[in-house]
């Protein structure tokens, strides 16, 4: 029973990646067409497992196709950003059960950050009328160096208690799995999975939004490196005495190309007397100005916003020829607020790559803009929940058949 039981749990987890064939699965999980097609029916049974359409012929009779029902699990996903919060409930088939809600957060000086989200947590619940108890778990894409394994936020929402971790604490609040990851590779892995990097093996993604942050997929895995921390490119030293990071030190790449450093260029030019769009906002607006609003001056056609745009996209550029000769990437996908900017951030971009990257190395790679959209960090945290509570129900089952 407990065999039969993995195996199951190895069936599913084969089609979270979405539909597949009896054949497909035999060769995923390893089993004989025999006990597939028995276990399958029995997923079916269950109400687990629902008969989806047909394959591709291959000469024969197209094969059934088979996935996870509607309504299965559900994963309640919450998107942390700097300065605001995004929690929505999505099924593992991906569709919205509750839409998703923005909530105003600034991460940086929230006092108690695991009880506010608990509130915006329950706040959202009882609006939709949802039953906290079919949730199956609960994933939280977050900012700043995340060791996903160990359960911990090295940057932001630092828990000092020694007995437990981050995930511990917030998992003893919310009385459901909880799952951490950085808002970076939540990313990553949506573009992987939905988005412009499925069906490719060496991919880089860079997701410009207050910070700079970089996804990594080479031979179809993402890479997170030792601790989790893989991608910090916002804070390798970019400008010999620089600005000072938040981080610490001076010069990080993030101080001279980001939304951070877009917003400061702005606010350095309309208080130096530069003729602009931008001399309309009040004190307080130039004070909180955010990245959109340059760019929206840019598409009325503000040349002192098209030029700290273009200033941005060139570091990003010299930035990106590095890791162009680095990682050899078949493509680089552009995602975040900054890659709204698109022509204008994206042409001196390259302009810069042209400069200064190999032209034997740039000529296989191409550089293209995520479509996924606001939803990009909500599918991509919602697929490592459901990946990983798979993968532990997948444990359990393995040490009840020792």
């Amino acid at each position: 029973m407990a065999k039969k039981k993995l195996v199951k749990l190895k069936i599913i987890k084969a089609l979270l990646s979405g539909s597949k064939s009896i054949f497909d699965l035999c060769a995923l999980v390893n089993i004989s067409a025999p006990t597939c097609v028995a276990l399958v029916s029995s997923l079916i049974d269950d109400k687990i497992l629902h008969k989806e359409g047909h394959g591709n012929s291959v000469g024969g009779r197209r094969p059934d196709l088979y996935n996870i029902l509607q309504n299965s699990f559900f994963v309640l996903s919450i998107v942390m950003e700097r300065y605001q919060t995004k929690i929505a409930i999505l099924d593992n088939c991906y569709n919205y059960v509750v839409s998703a809600k923005t909530y105003d957060f600034n991460i940086s000086n929230e006092t108690d950050p695991i009880s506010a989200l608990h509130k915006m947590v329950s706040l959202l619940i009882s609006e939709a009328k949802f039953d906290i108890d079919k949730l199956t778990g609960i994933g939280i894409s977050m900012p700043g160096l995340v060791d996903a394994k160990q359960g911990n936020n090295h940057t932001f929402i630092i828990h000092t208690d020694q007995l437990r971790s981050l995930q511990q604490a917030l998992e003893d609040t919310f009385k459901k799995p909880v799952y951490i990851q950085n808002d970076v590779k939540s990313y990553t892995v949506a573009e992987k999975k939905f988005g412009l990097a499925k069906d490719k093996n060496d991919v880089l993604v860079l997701l410009m939004d207050w910070g700079i942050g970089l996804g990594i997929i080479m031979d179809g895995q993402l890479r997170t490196g030792t601790s989790g921390f893989s991608g910090e490119l916002g804070h390798i030293p970019f400008v010999d005495d620089g600005i000072l990071c938040y981080c610490g030190k001076r010069g990080c790449l993030e101080t001279v190309a980001s939304g951070i450093a877009l917003a400061q260029k702005a606010k350095d030019g309309i208080q130096s007397g530069a003729y602009s769009l931008l001399n309309k906002l009040s004190d307080k607006e130039i004070n909180e100005i955010e990245p959109h609003v340059v760019i929206d001056a840019a598409n009325l056609g503000d040349q002192y916003a098209i030029k700290i745009l273009a200033d941005v996209g060139g570091q990003m550029g010299k930035s990106i020829a590095s890791l162009i000769q680095l990682f050899n990437p078949e493509m680089i996908i552009l995602g975040g607020k900054m890659a709204e900017a698109k022509q204008y951030i994206t042409i001196p971009m390259q302009q810069a790559i042209n400069t200064y990257c190999m032209s034997q190395i740039r000529e296989k790679n191409t550089i293209v803009t995520s479509e996924l959209g606001i939803d990009a960090g909500i599918l991509g945290i919602t697929s490592f929940v459901l990946e990983n509570y798979i993968d532990k129900e997948i444990e359990k089952e393995s040490k009840n058949k020792l």
